[in-house]
């Protein structure tokens, strides 16, 4: 096929009107060529020639396919520089945008907000992990097809309200039994504030675990069931949420808030008799545990199973006129918590992945990446490779942040749950004997000396003994006894001597309150509390 004249002469046009906005880069294209040369003959020997009336579309790749296109200097200039101008232009923009989200969501601004570590507590069964699974569903921290699936498997087991719990109990055994094991945690966000929930445990043998929640939270959230017969087994003696109140305040939770769950059972329908009745059984004891109910404690009803009154208010309850359960929490007063002391991180857990990583709440002091500590009491000098706070990679970390660190220097099995990862300037305080004033909870007969218990004392549990009674203390005035005491009894106060069997880290009260308060427990159940008074050199 040779084409006419006429098609040769208005290819080149139709060319520059089909692409028009590169016109400059054309024209660059041609500079070599001799435009004004009044014969134009063309390649004839080029393998296929496609005329642009026929199909402007095709006209540009012969061109860019054949070797021997018109002119030395245009080739791959003249057809691809419309295509390739345009195109990386295009995905240059978009590799620039791609990077943008990340950003935007650097947590270190969100570190900005005040953390609060919140401790849901109460008797077995009164919904603590479905208001925990709630919550991240309504704060978005779960997706709704998420839940879902969830909700399909609870029913193919016949436990079609437990799907919510599922979202903090991971574990297989807890979803079976429909019990916490361990301590769940997850993460929520509101306008000023950022949020780790921490599920304790409502069973009576992992009180152990719920005492090591409690003694990495700030606020405590008191569940209780509004159901016929659930409160009063959960509150009469031998049920959990006395216990687990007592040991709330025991671990230094200052601020309370009990969510009367389950308003929605047929046994109650909102109603506010029940609302008033749990409360007035419940304002008693709180305030002899040493919460003060007008400043400390703050009731509101609530259903777990459908979210009422969690973030929005419930129309059913009409006769509740404070602020829902999320709003409460973002209205609650800052803590008030100084970056400037020592470093001091009680270690939760520890686990091997890429190197040695452990958890922890910071409780005093900051942590910068790359900083050199000291693991206590082994002595172990460390150095912080990563830091993550909410799973997310950080550079600073403040007091009061649930953390997640890489260690380097270290192995994963020198490390026992217990130890504190402090600065090499001022070491915490480690030993096995110390004087503490402790008061007896609940005990059947005599305490003597030569008692065996087991110490709660921040993370760490370990054994200890009651090597010596040293005084009797009257409860109401402070005022102790001139002599020693053969023994002590249920609801009795006195100044004893304790031994561990290993060496830990602790602190005296009067210097560092969240390290110097500790419980003891002993055949299931809380035996006694106290603080820490003075610690004893081995020597003595």
């Amino acid at each position: 096929f040779r084409p006419t004249m006429d098609q040769i002469d208005t290819t080149p046009e139709e060319k520059q009107d089909h692409v028009e906005a590169p016109v400059d880069v054309q024209l660059s294209g041609f500079t070599c060529l001799n435009v004004n040369a009044k014969p134009f003959v063309p390649n004839v020997n080029a393998a296929e020639f496609i005329p642009a009336f026929a199909s402007k579309g095709k006209a540009e790749k012969p061109e860019l396919d054949g070797g021997d296109t018109p002119a030395p200097g245009v080739g791959l200039g003249d057809d691809d520089g419309p295509g390739s101008d345009l195109l990386p232009d295009e995905g240059m923009e978009e590799e620039e945008e791609v990077p943008k989200p990340k950003k935007v969501p650097t947590q270190p601004n969100a570190c900005k907000k005040e953390h609060v570590n919140v401790v849901f507590i109460g008797h077995v069964d009164a919904g603590k992990s479905t208001i925990g699974g709630q919550i991240m569903y309504l704060t978005g921290m779960v997706e709704k097809r998420t839940l879902e699936k969830y909700e399909r498997e609870a029913k193919e087991k016949n436990r079609e309200t437990w799907y919510l719990s599922w979202a903090l109990d991971t574990n297989q055994e807890e979803r079976d039994k429909g019990k916490t094991v361990e301590v769940g945690r997850a993460y929520f966000e509101t306008d000023k504030k950022t949020f780790t929930i921490l599920d304790a445990p409502g069973h009576k043998c992992f009180v152990p675990n719920m005492i090591g929640g409690a003694s990495q939270a700030d606020l405590a959230v008191l569940v209780i069931s509004a159901r016929k017969g659930e409160f009063e087994t959960g509150f009469e003696k031998g049920g959990q949420t006395r216990e687990h109140a007592m040991l709330a305040k025991m671990a230094g939770v200052k601020h309370l808030i009990v969510l009367i769950n389950k308003m929605d059972d047929t046994t109650v329908n909102w109603s506010l008799e029940r609302y008033e009745e749990c409360k007035e059984k419940l304002v008693p004891f709180l305030k002899k545990v040493g919460f003060n109910p007008r400043k400390d404690v703050h009731f509101m009803p609530c259903s777990g199973l459908t979210g009422a009154n969690l973030k929005e208010p419930e129309d059913l309850c009409s006769w509740y006129t404070g602020l829902p359960f999320i709003p409460h929490l973002d209205s609650l007063p800052n803590f008030n918590r100084s970056s400037d002391g020592p470093v001091r991180l009680p270690i939760v857990d520890k686990y091997k992945d890429m190197g040695t990583v452990i958890l922890g709440k910071l409780e005093s002091g900051s942590i910068i990446k790359t900083q050199q500590l000291v693991m206590m009491p082994n002595r172990h000098t460390v150095e912080v490779i990563n830091l993550l706070s909410h799973d997310v990679e950080t550079n600073d970390a403040g007091p009061g942040e649930n953390l997640k660190l890489r260690l380097k220097g270290i192995e994963e099995e020198e490390i026992l749950p217990g130890f504190i990862l402090c600065n090499a300037e001022n070491l915490c305080h480690s030993g096995r004997t110390f004087d503490a004033q402790i008061v007896i909870i609940e005990h059947p007969s005599i305490i003597c000396p030569g008692y065996n218990a087991v110490l709660h004392l921040h993370t760490c549990i370990e054994e200890v003994q009651i090597t010596a009674l040293i005084c009797l203390v009257d409860k109401k005035t402070g005022e102790k006894s001139r002599t020693r005491p053969r023994f002590v009894k249920q609801d009795q106060a006195c100044i004893a001597r304790l031994q561990t069997a290993g060496t830990i880290c602790l602190e005296t009260y009067k210097d560092f309150p969240q390290m110097g308060r500790f419980t003891l427990r002993g055949e299931g159940k809380t035996i006694a509390i106290g603080k820490v008074l003075k610690l004893v050199p081995d020597k003595d």
